[in-house]
């Protein structure tokens, strides 16, 4: 199956009161329900989708010419599982994680994440969103 993946920064200001009055129901560019939205595909086989809360996450990669890790703690993550071999992780700190659903059909997974929107959130690699308050200091530069 193929696997597209959806996370939506809620906009804290939507009023669907205003929505209901002035636009049947619907957002609308001055009431925007998200923010931004990040969708990606996955080309390797998905078969399944298994969430886990609360998970340490293993941010690695390089600070100049230093390699660094670093574990995220409270992290939602999604495993994108091809029978019980992980193909590929996405997720969230816990505090941002709004709801998410997981949808599948025939040939198609589709995870929805929508995240709070009064939390600042790092997005140091793709699909990777960290609130800001557990971003390693170590990592934040202020030139």
């Amino acid at each position: 199956m193929t696997c597209r993946i959806h996370f939506y920064l809620l906009n804290d200001h939507f009023s669907q009161e205003h929505a209901d009055e002035h636009n049947n129901g619907e957002p609308s560019e001055l009431n925007r329900l998200y923010l931004w939205e990040d969708e990606f595909a996955i080309k390797t086989k998905v078969t399944k989708v298994d969430s886990r809360d609360y998970e340490v996450y293993p941010l690695q990669g390089k600070n100049g010419d230093a390699p660094f890790t670093e574990e995220i703690a409270d992290m939602r993550l999604f495993y994108l599982m091809d029978r019980d071999a992980p193909v590929a992780v996405v997720g969230c700190s816990e505090v941002l994680l709004d709801s998410y659903s997981i949808q599948e059909n025939d040939d198609e997974i589709v995870l929805e994440a929508f995240l709070k929107g009064e939390e600042p959130l790092a997005n140091p690699v793709t699909g990777i969103y960290i609130a800001s308050r557990y971003f390693p200091k170590s990592l934040i530069t202020t030139e």
